[in-house]
């Protein structure tokens, strides 16, 4: 069960980046609000999620979901450059996401 609420917490890890992002500097109300309430139920099940897992691989797997997510959700909708060496890179970071999942597990 661990492992599903720190995917959550992850996706709603990229709902508070892309919040920050449309904030212009907490300039304008909705974004910003997106920004607060994504990251305060974000780090709110992180915070559940590390009470199973280590915090290393709880922390680890949490950002790289919303690193890889931010990056994805820029190239698909933010006309943010799409090119091979950005794509492994979020390839590398969610194969880690997958090696922690499964070293959990040994």
């Amino acid at each position: 069960m661990a492992w599903l609420i720190i995917v959550v917490a992850g996706l709603f890890e990229i709902g508070m980046v892309m919040g920050l992002n449309f904030s212009e500097g907490f300039t304008r109300l909705w974004p910003s609000l997106l920004m607060l309430g994504s990251g305060g139920i974000s780090f709110y099940l992180l915070s559940i999620a590390m009470q199973t897992l280590p915090v290393g691989t709880a922390y680890a797997v949490w950002t790289g979901i919303g690193a890889a997510g931010a990056v994805t959700i820029g190239i698909l909708f933010l006309e943010e450059p799409a090119n091979l060496l950005r794509i492994a890179g979020i390839l590398l970071v969610l194969g880690g996401v997958v090696a922690l999942r499964f070293a959990e597990g040994a």
